[in-house]
């Protein structure tokens, strides 16, 4: 997903891009002293660093990789942020029916390589027992201890579905505290927005293209907003001749298929973060029946035809 501006002569966009959480961020913020605007930028990286220590799986003091090692042993005491985080992402699992669901950490690994030498699935019941660990009704919290407990052996949670969105949503907090009245945390294709362009018009967004990610297929001129796109082109199979996607349906086991991309628009990166990968499980008729349900969100999908769907809340001009 590219941002594209217009170019002023009146207050400017200070950029920095740099490796976060495993991921490219790009944070950009409004402003007349570049000094202030890079002193803004550097209170943002600080908050995204410690968001990823929280929640990281490749630390071993992570919170996270407490609660997994004690699976199916002990319940793990964890700050209030992360026990709110993990209720937050159960609520999503409930409203997708378990499309989305973070104990997708669970899954063997060892089945999956998304690249030119993966010529053949699993078969089904081999994938099934690989998804026989997720499971988010077993993940126990206990509000007045704000501990978590993961029922089975071996189970594990991971942020990887929602953790880029919260980061975005608590950097740009961050700057608007700071004082910083339009921006962008762009953190590897999550975006959350607000303000505007220097000249006073609307960030424009463009909703890429996946089979020529150069070239958007339609822009959106959006402001206070957040989008998510989560999408086949990057890591993919193809396999006789059909393409799959390295998105796992938690359910089978296997690879989505049948949507090039999904794109959620929301108030909140966290949440469109969440959303969009569930709505590829779910496909076109019921990702978008569940989107049509719901307040202040909004959803683009691209089928494997090429055909665009939308949500009935938002207008698409290729």
């Amino acid at each position: 997903m590219q941002v594209t501006e217009t170019l002023t002569n009146m207050p400017t966009v200070h950029k920095r891009v740099l490796r976060l959480m495993g991921n490219r961020f790009e944070i950009s913020v409004v402003g007349d002293d570049a000094l202030l605007a890079e002193d803004h930028i550097d209170n943002a990286i600080a908050e995204i660093r410690r968001i990823e220590k929280l929640l990281t799986t490749f630390s071993d003091d992570s919170q996270t990789n407490e609660i997994n090692r004690n699976a199916g042993i002990q319940p793990v005491k964890v700050d209030e942020e992360v026990f709110n985080l993990i209720a937050r992402s159960l609520k999503i699992s409930e409203l997708t029916q378990g499309a989305f669901d973070i104990t997708y950490g669970s899954i063997d690994k060892s089945l999956w390589n998304f690249d030119v030498k993966m010529k053949q699935l699993p078969d089904p019941e081999t994938a099934r027992k690989s998804v026989s660990l997720i499971n988010y009704r077993n993940v126990i919290l206990d509000a007045s201890n704000t501990t978590v407990f993961l029922k089975e052996k071996g189970m594990r949670i991971g942020f990887g579905g929602i953790g880029k969105g919260y980061a975005a949503d608590r950097a740009k907090l961050i700057l608007q505290e700071l004082g910083v009245k339009s921006g962008i945390v762009n953190a590897s294709g999550d975006l959350a927005t607000w303000g505007t362009q220097p000249n006073g018009y609307p960030w424009t967004i463009a909703i890429a293209d996946p089979d020529h990610s150069i070239s958007p297929i339609s822009t959106l001129k959006i402001s206070n907003m957040a989008i998510a796109t989560s999408g086949d082109y990057e890591k993919y199979a193809i396999i006789n001749g059909k393409k799959y996607s390295h998105t796992i349906d938690p359910k089978t086991g296997l690879p989505v298929s049948g949507i090039k991309s999904v794109s959620i628009i929301t108030p909140s990166a966290e949440l469109a973060d969440a959303m969009a990968t569930p709505v590829m499980v779910m496909g076109v008729r019921v990702g978008l029946n569940l989107i049509n349900q719901l307040k202040h969100i909004a959803c683009i999908i691209i089928d494997d035809y090429n055909q665009i769907h939308s949500s009935n809340n938002i207008n698409i001009k290729l």
